[in-house]
């Protein structure tokens, strides 16, 4: 038996001879004691110098430590800057998920390229099963005297266990063997035959070893389907249809030429007619087409321009730079050593071809587009009437071409821009007729005309004013000609409906006609402006130097008279900050600043010659200006001096050109003013001009509104304070220059 345990338990001896040897002699197993302590040396732990010495309370005390899923190195309350909603937003709070490892998995889809080669290179379809087949093949025993010495003597107890454990091997191999074997008697006698050799051999003193088999195609246990149909098959059905058969008739003539003829004559004219229809079709397409590609051009022409007007502003900004820069920034440095005096600047000059031989007859700031403004051109002499108009929008971003030209039959003599709707302009027309524009659309045709001899003025228009919109919504505005009569115009859905408010009679104007009759004598109107608080009041100025106080509500009366000027009264405004101040000049030289309901002007001046417009400053309470004939700007402050103007300046030459017109920029400091020659000059006012007042230093908190209020209050205390019986004479002061 020990000589059949073979090889295999050859190992088991020696380690029972080597226990053996070691427990019976003394200094045999010196080289294992000395592994031994080398070990144990291994296994004691050393103690760092700088370790520290606890108590055994201390070492004995149980510390815990709570886990909790939350991540403590996550940075709670992150902001980060949103460029989209321009603040600072939160950043979401990432997981508490934390990865320790990962690494990418091995498997492959079994359609993929990688696994197709794998398959051709392996001839297996996924991985192999964990126990493969074997089948036993015979090895010899090798003797005793060709191996190790003695290492079969101690070993009958292992060597009978491995020929058992031999047995069952072989025993599970040839059953696996035997249900492949199956099929065919040969094959099961050669099974036979072997299992019989085999059993010899063993019994003999072979060893029976398992090797692998030959590789075969194994099943891929994630992606199987058996091999059968997985399709229905659906049953045969009949389909029929069922149809009307066409209808049958029997037909026999005798074909002779004539029949021949007439039928191709018929025909003819049916292709004609055809044809006909045919044509017109095409003709309505043509011009659909027409229409549709007049359409398109037209607003490609209005892109196109849009894009060279943008062009040309970028042009003109680049040639006048240095004006722009001054435009927007110059201040005078020279200011802070005049005392109570100022200057203007010059900056462009605004005109356009076809207007040059005309006056400037109104000029308007727009009340939505602070550098956009309306320039008229008409005619101031009777004599020299010309037989065309033009209203023309500027702005100060092109100052080498109107943005908007409006042509008339007559000479422009006024216009106003609702401040409503920034679009719609009306003008006043030296032939008495009005006319509303809207300047979104095309400015050739205006939107609303008067039309007809009762539905106009008899003589000029001489100002025109948009009124607040009616009760049901309609939009009007007010005219004033020399004919002596006040128009209301109402805007209906589609045309101009007139209402006279008031007619403009002279009082204790009544003289003996040819006839012995009594005639009330008319005064004509020549300007108008109504009250910024309440828009039922409104002043009338006439040829006649009076100025009347009306209202909306009453047409027979007057409110109030002024003996305002000798001679006709040009222009009248009311004061920004104070609506009971208001200012009037006309044709005796004169500028009055008068208030409401006092029969006395609170200040007068001379300048010298035919002041053709004034206005009050939008920024101050106490600052006006005017334009004379002499080509002159005056710029008054109140506050500085009540006695003469702070700046005259000569825009034009005297002799040549005359100044007509005059208007504020609402948002930035400077002023427009039109000459007789067609030409519009913008210039800006220096800092002395525009002073602002600076509030006290224990009432800062009061904005400059207040302080302009109270300024003016204190400026006109001092004026109605009169000693009792004084009389205001009107002896003006004349201004040297």
């Amino acid at each position: 038996m020990a000589q059949k345990a073979g090889k295999g338990d050859g190992k088991s001896g020696k380690g029972k001879r080597s226990s053996k040897t070691k427990g019976g002699e003394g200094g045999g197993g010196g080289g294992d004691a000395d592994d031994y302590e080398a070990w144990m040396r291994s296994r004691q732990l050393l103690k760092p110098d700088d370790q520290l010495d606890l108590t055994e309370a201390e070492l004995g005390e149980e510390v815990t430590k709570v886990l909790t899923p939350t991540n403590t190195n996550i940075i709670r309350n992150l902001v980060v800057y949103s460029f989209k909603e321009g603040e600072f937003v939160l950043a979401p709070t990432p997981g508490n998920t934390v990865t320790l490892i990962s690494f990418a998995g091995n498997s492959l889809h079994v359609d993929s390229e990688e696994a197709r080669r794998q398959i051709e290179e392996s001839e297996e379809i996924g991985y192999p099963l964990p126990m493969p087949n074997y089948t036993v093949v015979e090895q010899r025993e090798v003797e005793p005297g060709d191996g190790e010495e003695g290492e079969g003597e101690d070993e009958d107890d292992g060597g009978g266990k491995s020929q058992k454990d031999d047995a069952g091997e072989e025993e599970e191999v040839e059953e696996e063997d035997d249900e492949e074997g199956k099929g065919t008697e040969g094959d099961e006698g050669e099974g036979e035959g072997e299992q019989h050799r085999d059993d010899e051999e063993t019994a003999g003193g072979a060893r029976a070893v398992a090797v692998p088999s030959k590789k075969r195609k194994l099943i891929n246990q994630f992606n199987y389907c058996e091999r059968a149909a997985l399709t229905t098959t659906n049953p045969k059905r009949n389909v029929d249809t069922q149809t009307i058969p066409p209808p049958r008739s029997q037909y026999g003539a005798n074909v002779l030429q004539w029949v021949i003829y007439d039928s191709y004559l018929e025909n003819f004219a049916e292709q004609q007619k055809d044809g006909g229809k045919k044509d017109e079709k095409k003709r309505g397409m043509r011009a659909k087409k027409f229409r549709d590609k007049s359409a398109i051009a037209e607003q490609l022409n209005k892109k196109y321009l849009k894009c060279w007007q943008i062009l040309e502003r970028m042009i003109n900004q680049n040639i006048y730079d240095d004006i722009a820069h001054d435009y927007r920034y110059w201040e005078d440095p020279a200011d802070e050593f005049r005392d109570g005096e100022g200057n203007l600047l010059p900056l462009w000059k605004f005109q356009y071809d076809k207007t040059k031989k005309m006056n400037v007859t109104d000029i308007l700031f727009n009340p939505t587009y602070y550098d956009l403004f309306a320039v008229c051109f008409g005619s101031h002499d009777f004599m020299k009437q010309t037989n065309e108009g033009y209203l023309c929008l500027f702005t100060v971003k092109n100052p080498s071409f109107p943005d908007y030209i409006i042509q008339t039959d007559s000479g422009v003599m006024c216009c106003d821009i609702h401040h409503t709707y920034p679009f719609l302009a009306v003008i006043g027309l030296y032939d008495g007729n009005v006319a509303v524009y809207n300047l979104r659309e095309d400015c050739k045709e205006p939107l609303y005309v008067s039309k007809g001899v009762n539905c106009k003025h008899a003589e000029c228009v001489w100002q025109i004013r948009w009124g607040p919109d009616m009760p049901d919504g309609e939009v009007n505005f007010f005219s004033v000609s020399s004919d002596g009569r006040v128009f209301n115009w109402i805007l209906m859905q589609n045309k101009l409906w007139v209402t006279s408010i008031i007619t403009l009679y002279r009082d204790n104007g009544i003289v003996d006609g040819p006839d012995g009759t009594k005639v009330s004598l008319k005064s004509g109107g020549s300007c108008m402006q109504f009250h910024p608080v309440d828009p039922k009041i409104f002043l009338v100025g006439t040829e006649c130097g009076y100025i009347y106080k009306c209202s909306t509500s009453f047409s027979s009366k007057y409110l109030m008279t002024y003996n305002a000027h000798n001679m006709s009264v040009y222009r009248i405004d009311f004061n920004r900050f104070n609506s009971n101040i208001f200012v009037s000049c006309g044709g005796d030289w004169r500028v009055k600043v008068w208030e409401d309901m006092r029969a006395d002007p609170l200040f007068i001046f001379d300048l010298g010659a035919a002041v053709g417009d004034v206005k009050w400053a939008p920024y101050s309470s106490t600052v006006f200006a005017a334009v004379t004939t002499e080509g002159k700007v005056h710029v008054f402050d109140l506050n500085v001096n009540k006695y003469k103007a702070i700046c005259v300046q000569a825009v034009v030459p005297k002799r040549k050109n005359k100044l007509t017109r005059l208007a504020f920029n609402e948002k930035l400091a400077f002023i427009v003013v039109g000459d007789e020659k067609g030409v519009t000059t913008s210039l800006k006012l220096s800092p002395n001009l525009r002073m602002m007042v600076k509030p006290p230093k224990k009432q800062l908190y009061l904005d400059q509104t207040t302080l302009q209020i109270s300024k003016l209050e204190k400026l006109l205390s001092l004026v109605r304070e009169l000693p009792e019986g004084a009389v205001i004479h009107d002896a003006a002061t004349t201004v040297k220059s």
